[in-house]
Protein backbone atom coordinates (compact mmCIF):
# COMPACT_ATOMS: atom_id res chain seq x y z
CA UNK A 1 0.00 0.00 0.00
CA UNK A 2 0.71 3.72 -1.41
CA UNK A 3 1.28 5.81 2.43
CA UNK A 4 2.18 8.47 0.39
CA UNK A 5 -1.67 8.13 -1.29
CA UNK A 6 -5.06 9.24 0.57
CA UNK A 7 -5.25 6.35 3.14
CA UNK A 8 -7.13 5.25 6.01
CA UNK A 9 -5.76 3.88 9.36
CA UNK A 10 -7.67 2.32 12.15
CA UNK A 11 -6.93 3.30 15.77
CA UNK A 12 -7.48 -0.44 17.54
CA UNK A 13 -7.60 1.46 21.16
CA UNK A 14 -11.16 2.94 20.53
CA UNK A 15 -12.31 1.79 17.12
CA UNK A 16 -12.33 3.94 15.18
CA UNK A 17 -10.46 5.41 11.74
CA UNK A 18 -8.26 8.37 10.42
CA UNK A 19 -8.12 9.52 7.39
CA UNK A 20 -3.96 10.47 6.33
CA UNK A 21 -3.66 13.36 2.93
CA UNK A 22 -0.16 13.50 2.51
CA UNK A 23 -0.30 15.02 0.07
CA UNK A 24 -1.78 18.27 1.42
CA UNK A 25 1.24 19.08 3.92
CA UNK A 26 2.67 21.42 1.66
CA UNK A 27 -0.70 23.70 1.32
CA UNK A 28 -0.03 27.11 1.76
CA UNK A 29 -1.60 28.47 4.46
CA UNK A 30 -3.24 32.26 5.64
CA UNK A 31 -5.11 31.24 8.51
CA UNK A 32 -5.01 31.82 12.23
CA UNK A 33 -1.34 32.62 13.48
CA UNK A 34 -0.69 31.71 17.11
CA UNK A 35 1.19 33.73 19.64
CA UNK A 36 4.50 31.99 20.79
CA UNK A 37 5.11 31.60 24.55
CA UNK A 38 6.52 33.96 26.71
CA UNK A 39 10.08 33.48 26.24
CA UNK A 40 11.90 34.31 29.70
CA UNK A 41 9.68 33.64 32.89
CA UNK A 42 10.82 34.51 36.34
CA UNK A 43 11.55 31.68 38.54
CA UNK A 44 9.16 33.38 41.01
CA UNK A 45 6.45 35.52 40.05
CA UNK A 46 4.61 37.20 42.75
CA UNK A 47 1.48 38.08 40.99
CA UNK A 48 0.61 34.17 40.36
CA UNK A 49 -1.55 32.28 42.26
CA UNK A 50 0.21 28.80 42.39
CA UNK A 51 4.18 30.02 43.32
CA UNK A 52 4.91 29.23 46.59
CA UNK A 53 3.69 31.78 49.37
CA UNK A 54 1.32 33.21 47.38
CA UNK A 55 -2.29 33.99 47.79
CA UNK A 56 -4.84 32.00 45.64
CA UNK A 57 -7.93 33.66 43.87
CA UNK A 58 -10.46 32.25 47.03
CA UNK A 59 -8.03 33.33 49.49
CA UNK A 60 -5.87 30.41 50.32
CA UNK A 61 -2.03 30.50 51.26
CA UNK A 62 0.18 28.54 49.73
CA UNK A 63 2.60 27.11 51.75
CA UNK A 64 6.46 27.84 50.72
CA UNK A 65 6.39 24.16 49.56
CA UNK A 66 9.61 23.01 47.83
CA UNK A 67 8.73 19.26 45.57
CA UNK A 68 5.28 18.98 44.30
CA UNK A 69 2.38 21.05 45.86
CA UNK A 70 -1.09 19.37 45.66
CA UNK A 71 -4.39 21.49 46.79
CA UNK A 72 -8.10 20.71 46.05
CA UNK A 73 -8.81 22.64 42.89
CA UNK A 74 -10.36 26.07 44.43
CA UNK A 75 -12.87 25.99 40.58
CA UNK A 76 -13.56 22.59 40.64
CA UNK A 77 -15.49 20.83 37.71
CA UNK A 78 -16.88 18.29 40.07
CA UNK A 79 -18.56 18.77 43.37
CA UNK A 80 -19.54 16.52 46.24
CA UNK A 81 -22.88 14.31 46.44
CA UNK A 82 -25.90 15.49 47.28
CA UNK A 83 -28.43 12.89 48.56
CA UNK A 84 -31.80 14.81 46.86
CA UNK A 85 -30.40 14.30 43.56
CA UNK A 86 -31.73 11.94 41.05
CA UNK A 87 -31.46 10.81 37.54
CA UNK A 88 -33.97 12.37 34.56
CA UNK A 89 -36.80 9.92 34.22
CA UNK A 90 -37.18 10.10 30.25
CA UNK A 91 -35.21 8.36 28.10
CA UNK A 92 -34.80 10.32 25.82
CA UNK A 93 -33.50 13.42 27.89
CA UNK A 94 -31.12 11.07 30.37
CA UNK A 95 -29.26 13.02 32.94
CA UNK A 96 -27.93 11.63 35.94
CA UNK A 97 -26.03 13.40 38.75
CA UNK A 98 -21.65 13.35 38.20
CA UNK A 99 -19.44 13.59 41.70
CA UNK A 100 -15.97 13.59 42.40
CA UNK A 101 -12.69 15.69 43.29
CA UNK A 102 -10.84 17.89 41.34
CA UNK A 103 -7.07 18.36 42.23
CA UNK A 104 -3.94 20.61 41.04
CA UNK A 105 -0.54 19.27 41.21
CA UNK A 106 2.49 22.31 40.84
CA UNK A 107 5.13 20.39 40.06
CA UNK A 108 7.75 22.31 41.81
CA UNK A 109 7.79 25.99 43.35
CA UNK A 110 9.64 27.16 40.16
CA UNK A 111 7.81 29.67 38.28
CA UNK A 112 10.04 28.70 34.92
CA UNK A 113 10.43 25.19 35.19
CA UNK A 114 8.54 22.64 32.68
CA UNK A 115 8.67 19.05 32.53
CA UNK A 116 11.52 18.99 29.59
CA UNK A 117 13.66 21.88 31.65
CA UNK A 118 13.23 19.56 34.89
CA UNK A 119 15.92 17.14 36.34
CA UNK A 120 15.26 13.63 36.05
CA UNK A 121 15.14 12.93 39.73
CA UNK A 122 11.97 15.90 39.71
CA UNK A 123 10.40 14.62 37.07
CA UNK A 124 10.38 11.58 39.33
CA UNK A 125 9.07 13.19 42.37
CA UNK A 126 6.21 14.06 40.28
CA UNK A 127 5.22 11.12 38.74
CA UNK A 128 5.20 9.66 43.00
CA UNK A 129 2.78 12.43 43.39
CA UNK A 130 0.45 11.59 40.48
CA UNK A 131 0.52 8.04 41.83
CA UNK A 132 0.32 8.70 45.27
CA UNK A 133 -2.79 10.86 44.05
CA UNK A 134 -4.07 8.00 42.31
CA UNK A 135 -3.91 5.43 45.15
CA UNK A 136 -5.29 7.87 47.42
CA UNK A 137 -8.71 9.00 45.09
CA UNK A 138 -8.67 5.56 44.07
CA UNK A 139 -9.65 3.96 47.33
CA UNK A 140 -12.32 6.03 47.86
CA UNK A 141 -15.58 3.88 47.38
CA UNK A 142 -17.59 6.80 45.47
CA UNK A 143 -14.41 6.95 43.04
CA UNK A 144 -14.77 5.00 39.73
CA UNK A 145 -12.02 6.54 37.97
CA UNK A 146 -8.97 8.73 38.46
CA UNK A 147 -7.86 10.56 35.50
CA UNK A 148 -3.93 12.51 35.37
CA UNK A 149 -3.51 15.13 32.54
CA UNK A 150 -1.53 17.91 31.72
CA UNK A 151 -2.58 21.46 29.72
CA UNK A 152 0.57 22.85 28.80
CA UNK A 153 1.00 26.08 26.78
CA UNK A 154 -1.97 28.74 26.26
CA UNK A 155 -2.94 27.43 23.36
CA UNK A 156 -4.29 24.03 25.37
CA UNK A 157 -6.03 26.04 27.65
CA UNK A 158 -4.07 26.55 30.20
CA UNK A 159 -4.86 29.28 32.50
CA UNK A 160 -1.24 29.82 34.27
CA UNK A 161 1.77 29.56 33.03
CA UNK A 162 3.47 27.97 36.36
CA UNK A 163 4.16 24.33 35.56
CA UNK A 164 1.67 22.45 36.73
CA UNK A 165 -1.06 19.23 36.22
CA UNK A 166 -4.65 18.32 37.22
CA UNK A 167 -6.68 15.54 38.86
CA UNK A 168 -9.77 14.68 38.14
CA UNK A 169 -11.24 11.82 39.67
CA UNK A 170 -14.91 10.70 38.76
CA UNK A 171 -17.83 8.42 40.31
CA UNK A 172 -18.38 6.95 36.66
CA UNK A 173 -15.83 5.56 34.02
CA UNK A 174 -15.18 9.05 30.91
CA UNK A 175 -15.68 8.31 27.60
CA UNK A 176 -12.02 7.82 26.56
CA UNK A 177 -10.76 4.95 28.65
CA UNK A 178 -14.73 3.36 28.32
CA UNK A 179 -14.05 3.31 24.64
CA UNK A 180 -10.73 1.79 25.44
CA UNK A 181 -11.62 -0.65 27.45
CA UNK A 182 -14.44 -1.88 24.93
CA UNK A 183 -11.17 -2.49 22.50
CA UNK A 184 -8.96 -4.03 25.22
CA UNK A 185 -11.18 -6.74 26.28
CA UNK A 186 -12.15 -7.65 23.12
CA UNK A 187 -8.64 -8.20 21.98
CA UNK A 188 -8.08 -9.64 24.91
CA UNK A 189 -10.77 -12.13 24.47
CA UNK A 190 -10.55 -12.71 21.18
CA UNK A 191 -6.57 -13.77 20.67
CA UNK A 192 -5.93 -14.20 25.02
CA UNK A 193 -3.26 -11.47 24.75
CA UNK A 194 -2.92 -7.50 25.62
CA UNK A 195 -3.64 -5.17 22.53
CA UNK A 196 -0.64 -2.63 24.13
CA UNK A 197 1.97 -5.26 24.80
CA UNK A 198 1.79 -6.47 21.48
CA UNK A 199 1.18 -3.01 20.03
CA UNK A 200 4.61 -2.04 21.88
CA UNK A 201 6.23 -5.52 21.17
CA UNK A 202 5.84 -4.89 17.54
CA UNK A 203 6.78 -1.02 17.53
CA UNK A 204 9.96 -2.06 19.07
CA UNK A 205 10.88 -4.40 16.73
CA UNK A 206 10.14 -2.16 13.53
CA UNK A 207 11.53 0.89 15.25
CA UNK A 208 9.99 3.42 12.21
CA UNK A 209 7.72 5.23 14.61
CA UNK A 210 9.75 4.90 18.10
CA UNK A 211 10.90 8.21 19.68
CA UNK A 212 12.62 7.01 22.83
CA UNK A 213 12.71 4.07 24.65
CA UNK A 214 14.95 2.38 27.63
CA UNK A 215 14.23 -1.01 29.55
CA UNK A 216 10.72 -0.08 31.08
CA UNK A 217 8.99 2.47 28.69
CA UNK A 218 8.59 3.25 25.16
CA UNK A 219 6.67 6.52 23.33
CA UNK A 220 6.14 6.34 20.01
CA UNK A 221 3.77 7.99 17.75
CA UNK A 222 0.98 5.70 16.90
CA UNK A 223 0.29 3.99 13.46
CA UNK A 224 -3.35 5.28 13.70
CA UNK A 225 -2.06 8.88 15.44
CA UNK A 226 -4.46 11.99 14.59
CA UNK A 227 -2.57 14.76 16.35
CA UNK A 228 0.20 15.91 14.20
CA UNK A 229 3.08 15.39 16.72
CA UNK A 230 0.73 12.92 19.05
CA UNK A 231 2.92 10.47 21.12
CA UNK A 232 1.85 7.21 23.50
CA UNK A 233 3.75 6.33 25.81
CA UNK A 234 3.66 2.62 27.49
CA UNK A 235 4.87 0.33 29.86
CA UNK A 236 6.87 -2.37 28.42
CA UNK A 237 6.00 -4.88 31.36
CA UNK A 238 2.10 -5.26 31.91
CA UNK A 239 0.76 -3.45 34.61
CA UNK A 240 -2.29 -1.03 34.96
CA UNK A 241 -2.19 1.98 37.07
CA UNK A 242 0.58 4.19 38.61
CA UNK A 243 1.03 2.80 41.89
CA UNK A 244 1.94 -0.63 40.54
CA UNK A 245 5.32 1.04 39.18
CA UNK A 246 8.35 0.17 40.70
CA UNK A 247 11.30 2.84 41.59
CA UNK A 248 13.27 1.47 38.68
CA UNK A 249 10.01 1.66 36.21
CA UNK A 250 9.27 5.52 37.95
CA UNK A 251 12.38 6.30 36.95
CA UNK A 252 12.11 4.96 33.28
CA UNK A 253 8.91 6.47 32.75
CA UNK A 254 10.79 10.03 34.39
CA UNK A 255 13.12 9.72 31.61
CA UNK A 256 10.78 8.95 28.68
CA UNK A 257 8.60 11.81 29.90
CA UNK A 258 12.14 13.97 29.29
CA UNK A 259 13.38 13.01 26.17
CA UNK A 260 9.60 12.93 24.24
CA UNK A 261 9.16 16.64 25.72
CA UNK A 262 12.76 17.67 25.21
CA UNK A 263 12.02 16.79 21.74
CA UNK A 264 8.95 18.54 21.64
CA UNK A 265 10.76 21.76 22.55
CA UNK A 266 13.57 21.38 20.49
CA UNK A 267 11.29 20.54 17.22
CA UNK A 268 10.45 24.54 16.75
CA UNK A 269 12.63 25.98 19.49
CA UNK A 270 9.55 26.99 21.38
CA UNK A 271 7.96 25.49 24.78
CA UNK A 272 6.04 23.22 22.71
CA UNK A 273 2.52 22.83 23.93
CA UNK A 274 0.29 19.62 24.62
CA UNK A 275 -2.54 18.09 26.42
CA UNK A 276 -0.92 14.60 27.91
CA UNK A 277 -2.71 12.02 30.17
CA UNK A 278 -2.62 8.83 31.63
CA UNK A 279 -5.30 5.84 30.96
CA UNK A 280 -5.53 3.70 33.72
CA UNK A 281 -7.20 0.29 34.49
CA UNK A 282 -10.76 2.30 35.90
CA UNK A 283 -11.33 1.51 39.86
CA UNK A 284 -15.12 0.97 39.68
CA UNK A 285 -15.08 -2.88 41.16
CA UNK A 286 -15.30 -4.19 37.93
CA UNK A 287 -12.78 -6.48 35.87
CA UNK A 288 -10.97 -4.76 32.99
CA UNK A 289 -9.29 -8.00 31.43
CA UNK A 290 -5.94 -6.66 28.60
CA UNK A 291 -5.81 -2.60 30.38
CA UNK A 292 -2.46 -1.55 30.07
CA UNK A 293 -1.26 1.66 31.77
CA UNK A 294 -0.28 4.03 28.89
CA UNK A 295 -0.05 7.92 28.67
CA UNK A 296 -1.10 9.74 25.61
CA UNK A 297 0.44 13.08 24.21
CA UNK A 298 -1.63 15.57 22.25
CA UNK A 299 0.34 18.34 20.51
CA UNK A 300 -1.82 20.95 18.48
CA UNK A 301 1.36 22.22 16.69
CA UNK A 302 1.56 21.21 13.04
CA UNK A 303 3.93 23.74 10.78
CA UNK A 304 5.82 26.08 13.40
CA UNK A 305 5.51 27.54 16.48
CA UNK A 306 2.83 29.46 15.46
CA UNK A 307 0.43 27.28 13.12
CA UNK A 308 -1.29 24.26 14.84
CA UNK A 309 -3.91 21.92 13.56
CA UNK A 310 -7.39 22.51 13.67
CA UNK A 311 -10.38 20.29 14.57
CA UNK A 312 -12.77 21.40 12.45
CA UNK A 313 -14.91 20.93 9.42
CA UNK A 314 -14.69 17.05 8.31
CA UNK A 315 -12.68 16.52 11.34
CA UNK A 316 -15.94 17.43 13.42
CA UNK A 317 -18.71 15.94 11.13
CA UNK A 318 -16.73 13.21 9.44
CA UNK A 319 -13.79 11.44 11.03
CA UNK A 320 -10.58 13.10 11.89
CA UNK A 321 -7.68 13.70 9.38
CA UNK A 322 -3.92 14.39 9.47
CA UNK A 323 -1.65 15.57 6.99
CA UNK A 324 1.92 14.38 8.18
CA UNK A 325 2.07 10.57 8.29
CA UNK A 326 3.20 9.07 11.65
CA UNK A 327 6.44 7.90 10.78
CA UNK A 328 6.94 11.29 9.36
CA UNK A 329 6.61 12.67 12.42
CA UNK A 330 8.63 10.20 14.35
CA UNK A 331 11.17 10.63 12.15
CA UNK A 332 11.33 14.55 12.33
CA UNK A 333 11.41 14.10 16.74
CA UNK A 334 14.23 11.64 16.80
CA UNK A 335 15.94 14.12 14.02
CA UNK A 336 15.90 16.98 16.95
CA UNK A 337 18.39 16.89 19.95
CA UNK A 338 18.09 15.20 22.68
CA UNK A 339 19.12 18.21 24.42
CA UNK A 340 17.08 21.32 25.31
CA UNK A 341 17.75 23.92 23.43
CA UNK A 342 18.10 26.49 26.41
CA UNK A 343 20.97 23.82 27.58
CA UNK A 344 22.63 24.14 24.46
Amino acid sequence: MNFNRPHRRFNPLNGQWVLVSPHRAQRPWQGQVEKTAEANLPAYDPTCYLCQGNRRNQGADNPKYTGPYVFDNDFPALLPPEPEEQPTGHPLFRAEPETGVCRVVCFSPRHDLTLPEMALEDVGAVIRTWSAQTAELGARPEIGYVQVFENKGAVMGCSNPHPHSQIWATGQVPNEPALEAVQQAAYHQRTGGCLLCDVTAEERARGERVVAQNEHFTAFVPFWAVWPFEVLVTANAHVTRLPQLSAEQVRGLADVFRQVTIRYDNLFEVSFPYSMGFHQEPVDGQAYPGWHFHAHFYPPLLRSATVRKFMVGFEMLGMPQRDLTAETAAQRLREVSGVHYKQR
